[in-house]
């Protein structure tokens, strides 16, 4: 729970308040014990519509645009020959726009309405 340093820290500092106040370090723990409860209750945090469909959505534009980075990266190439020359033929990814966002997004949103 505590590494070394911390545990040191406090003994530090109740060392101190101490010898400030003179309140007995063991009393100081029993009260805060009796303030703190035993175990800390559990959230479960629920989305909703809205915050499902927004994370979906940047789902959806990080997987567009990672493909986007990879096809920029590698560059498509070709080499064919044709007759005695050596045509390279280099095509650049077409830059993702909304459209191609929000139908990743509708396909994401598919999945997830599945039964």
């Amino acid at each position: 729970m505590f590494d070394a340093k911390q545990m040191t820290e406090m003994a530090e500092k109740m060392a101190e308040l101490y010898t400030k106040t003179g309140m007995d370090p063991q009393k100081f723990f029993e009260g805060f014990q009796k303030m703190v409860p035993a175990e800390l209750p559990k959230v479960k945090y629920n989305k909703n519509g809205y915050e499902i469909r927004t994370k979906i959505l940047e789902m959806a534009q990080n997987n567009v645009w990672n493909d986007y980075h990879a096809k920029y990266g590698a560059w498509e190439t070709s080499v064919n020959k044709e007759n005695d020359e050596v045509v390279v033929k280099v095509e650049l990814p077409e830059v993702p726009g909304a459209d191609a966002v929000l139908e990743a997004a509708e396909k994401f949103y598919a999945f997830v309405n599945q039964k």
